[in-house]
């Protein structure tokens, strides 16, 4: 779910602030102590939509074994994955990772303080969950802390899926994305469709100021619609400075939209995209 996207490089979008640095970190506190100031909520707005699309997914009988998993796509230090199979809130977790009892342990320790803290609120309903991401660090430590069931560093946009992820992408029925609609393109999504062994579900929060069509396209190539509330929009974050403030205003007028009330109050807005097969 990274703000950044996959491997933290914000900025592809000429005028958006940079996060690169804290998506390199062994843990997660550097990254909740930068966007807390920036009030950073996409993913807790994310968390009712995607409980609902995973039991729905859950329960369409694929003729297959075991559940189908959740791939979180540029899932950084598996936040989507704790907000999903936890019962947690995102503020409950910038509480915890901005405390100062917090700030004095060492990453193994909060590691293993986090697997206890999460196995103690896992939900009865809990799917197996994937997370991708290029960001090793990110991925190793939501893998150590029980977020993740298993982790994959392979940069689609510049290659296939290696042998581990190409095993996991049988099992996957379900592909959630908040934040990354601005670095992924339609060659991830294309490599991830060809893997994949049973029909597979796409729900993503997109920003505003990005043309999710390009994908949209590549769906309906492996046969999936996909269907958008252009009247609903979900807050993003606050903008860092009135620079990257005119940048997505002009972005979203570029794109037909209307800042009104919107990125003129001074947050990024998302859509949500819902993806599915065209026969079930």
């Amino acid at each position: 779910m990274a703000e950044a996207g996959s491997g933290g490089t914000e900025g592809a979008g000429g005028g958006k602030s940079r996060f690169d640095d804290i998506y390199d970190r062994p843990d997660p506190r550097a990254y909740f102590r930068r966007l807390a100031p920036l009030e950073y909520e996409i993913p807790q707005h994310a968390q009712p939509v995607f409980r609902q699309v995973a039991a729905e997914r859950t329960a369409l009988d694929d003729g297959l074994p075991h559940r189908p998993a959740v791939l979180d796509v540029c899932c950084s230090y598996g936040i989507n994955a704790a907000l999903l199979n936890h019962d947690v809130t995102l503020a409950e977790m910038y509480e915890r990772y901005t405390s100062p009892a917090c700030q004095t342990m060492s990453t193994v320790e909060l590691a293993a303080r986090d697997k206890e803290f999460y196995a103690e609120r896992r939900r009865p309903d809990a799917v197996p969950i994937f997370g991708l991401d290029v960001s090793a660090p990110a991925v190793h430590y939501a893998l150590e802390a029980g977020l993740l069931d298993a982790a994959f560093t392979d940069d689609l946009e510049q290659g296939s899926p290696g042998p581990g992820l190409n095993r996991a992408l049988a099992e996957v029925g379900l592909i959630t994305l908040t934040g990354g609609g601005s670095y992924v393109t339609a060659r991830t999504f294309t490599a991830l469709l060809d893997g994949a062994r049973r029909p597979v579900w796409i729900s993503a929060f997109v920003l505003r100021t990005v043309s999710y069509q390009p994908i949209v396209r590549a769906l309906a190539a492996h046969g999936l619609s996909t269907t958008v509330d252009v009247s609903r929009t979900y807050p993003q974050r606050l903008f860092t400075d009135e620079r990257e403030r005119r940048y997505a205003i002009a972005a979203v007028r570029a794109l037909g939209g209307d800042p009104a009330g919107r990125e003129e109050a001074g947050r990024f807005h998302s859509l949500h995209y819902e993806s599915r097969p065209d026969t079930p």
